[in-house]
């Protein structure tokens, strides 16, 4: 996933408070359901200025009006109500403001959204960043020979799932009328790899920078546009999925789609409920046919409903964490969309967790250790009828970063494991390349004033006078757009076209076909898998994680790995 944190999340932004802006971001997207509260719209604006976020979650078969005015006597600001999904926005700077509301009638829970805080702008772990210690004379270590784009010789992991030029390229690139969501850190739409299949007109923005948390905003109203990406993570993944095959740098798995940006994403790699639930929203209100989910929901790596080391408040922040997810999933689900998610990068079994050591991640120090069990879980990845997949290596093992386990992992798709390798040594080559934002590359230094890489973790393409840039990553958040851009190219086969102009297929119908798609990879044996990893100082790192379950069904791979050629060659 993304985060920048683990799940990449990443390891993943008017004024300082375009915080809740939950409202205001939804009145800006233009489509999506949320509207401010008339009544506490003047009141709204400064309220906006300082305090907390929170989500107020209405009882289940209610109109919200008894939650609303029970806010409203705790002393909030309401900003702005989404009756479809159930819940308020309220701003407020009253701490106990949770616990005051808890229990009153129409009020099924309240949780944060965001506050005010200090956070790194840089929050990802070492999996989803550039591999340290590539230089570029390894970059060229690859001569550019292999047929098809500049860069298929690069892309192990295209050909790991049959997406070549004489695989599912041979059959079937895509259709344009199946809509891909992106939902993530933003999409750069001008990347000459990705302009010819990207949609600004449906992209939305859900997000407001936080100069606090996410640096100096780039435009005056701290609201990038459609077409914009300040990290980089959510630009790798839409060229994962759909990058055109167009005689320059890569292809994606479905090179004919078209790429939705539904940015939930901060800058500074959070994603905070309220983006998330309303990108979700707005996909099926939009009529996206599938999404890809490469984070977690902060603040909760784990989110738990009775933890002994959890607050009363904290428990009802996870509950309402987990259930307003639900809802929004179920809306989007029943409005067509197919959703996908990224497994996490801490190399845990999901099923079987046992402790968490970074939530909550916001504020910045809030953490606290805490034992956790089965009963906690990972939202999105576990929230029901999602697609959770882990991620592979060009060997096919099971990558050392990703989470696995045998009710969680659904598919398995190439993430990149650097350490995949004949020595496991580091080599960024067995990571995943794919568009890369030329205004961040210049910012950061890894591509010279000259237009030059400075590092093997950025790659140029040109033809003519047109050049763009591409990335080594490697993550969870790598191998969930393989597992989506495989149920795009079967939605574009096996659905129908509904009265707007697209393509529809039942999510559970696209699921079921994706499963068939897949090439069943059994456990390695011994199945207690032992991983080893020679680091740049020398040491060895070490760890053994076991693999349960059947060839057709098992905790590393689920039902297998995916594969573009199966989806399209022939019928399921």
């Amino acid at each position: 996933m993304r985060r920048t944190r683990s799940l990449a999340r990443l390891a993943i932004g008017a004024t300082v408070a375009a915080t809740a802006v939950a409202g205001t971001t939804l009145a800006t997207a233009g489509q999506a359901s949320a509207q401010p509260d008339a009544a506490a719209a003047p009141a709204a604006a400064s309220a906006a200025a300082s305090g907390t976020t929170y989500l107020v979650m209405f009882a289940q078969g209610t109109d919200g009006s008894a939650a609303v005015a029970a806010a409203k006597a705790a002393g909030a600001t309401v900003v702005s109500i989404d009756r479809k999904l159930g819940y308020a926005v309220v701003r407020t700077s009253d701490s106990a403001f949770a616990t005051k509301v808890a229990g009153k009638k129409g009020v099924q829970g309240a949780a944060r959204d965001r506050m005010i805080g200090k956070a790194p702008k840089d929050r990802r772990y070492g999996v989803e960043r550039p591999s340290a210690g590539a230089t570029s004379a390894s970059a060229a270590a690859v001569p550019s020979t292999a047929p098809g784009e500049p860069l298929a010789n690069r892309q192990w992991d295209m050909r790991q799932i049959g997406a070549t030029r004489q695989g599912s390229y041979a059959a079937d690139t895509g259709s344009k009328k199946v809509l891909v969501g992106v939902i993530d850190t933003g999409i750069d739409g001008t990347h000459p790899d990705i302009a010819p299949n990207f949609d600004a007109a449906r992209s939305a923005n859900f997000v407001t920078d936080n100069p606090t948390i996410d640096g100096p905003c780039e435009f005056p109203s701290c609201k990038d546009p459609a077409d914009w990406d300040d990290d980089g993570h959510g630009t790798h993944v839409a060229s994962t999925i759909g990058s055109p095959i167009n005689g320059l740098g890569t292809a994606g798995v479905a090179p004919n789609v078209t790429l939705v940006n539904i940015r939930a994403g901060q800058d500074a790699g959070f994603f905070f409920l309220q983006p998330t639930i309303a990108a979700l929203e707005y996909a099926g209100d939009i009529g996206v046919d599938v999404v890809n989910m490469s984070f977690y929901t902060d603040p909760w790596l784990f989110n738990c409903l009775a933890n002994p080391a959890d607050s009363p408040a904290e428990r009802t922040e996870q509950r309402v964490v987990r259930e307003l997810t639900q809802r929004a999933m179920n809306y989007a689900i029943r409005h067509g969309v197919t959703p996908v998610a990224a497994m996490g990068n801490e190399a845990t079994d999901l099923g079987n967790p046992t402790v968490d050591t970074t939530s909550p991640d916001f504020p910045a120090g809030a953490a606290k250790p805490r034992t956790v069990d089965n009963s906690c879980i990972a939202v999105p990845t576990e929230t029901r009828n999602v697609i959770a997949g882990s991620a592979t290596g060009p060997s096919m093992r099971k990558a050392y970063y990703s989470n696995y386990g045998l009710e969680q992992t659904e598919v398995a798709a190439p993430g990149g494991d650097a350490y995949d390798t004949p020595d496991e040594m580091l080599d960024v080559r067995a990571e995943v390349l794919a568009a890369y934002p030329e205004r961040l590359g210049r910012l950061s230094g890894r591509i010279d004033a000259s237009g030059n890489p400075t590092t093997a973790s950025v790659v140029k393409s040109c033809q003519g006078t047109t050049c763009a840039y591409y990335q080594y990553l490697q993550g969870t958040s790598m191998a969930a757009p393989h597992a989506v851009g495989v149920v795009a190219l079967l939605i574009g086969r096996y659905g129908r076209s509904d009265d707007h102009g697209g393509v529809t297929l039942a999510p559970e119908r696209a699921t079921q076909l994706l499963y068939r798609a897949t090439v069943p990879h059994a456990c390695p044996q011994p199945r207690l898998f032992h991983y080893e990893r020679i680091l740049s100082t020398g040491a060895v790192a070490t760890a053994d994680h076991l693999c349960q379950g059947g060839v057709n069904r098992n905790g590393f791979y689920g039902h297998g790995i995916v594969n573009a050629y199966r989806a399209v060659a022939g019928r399921l």
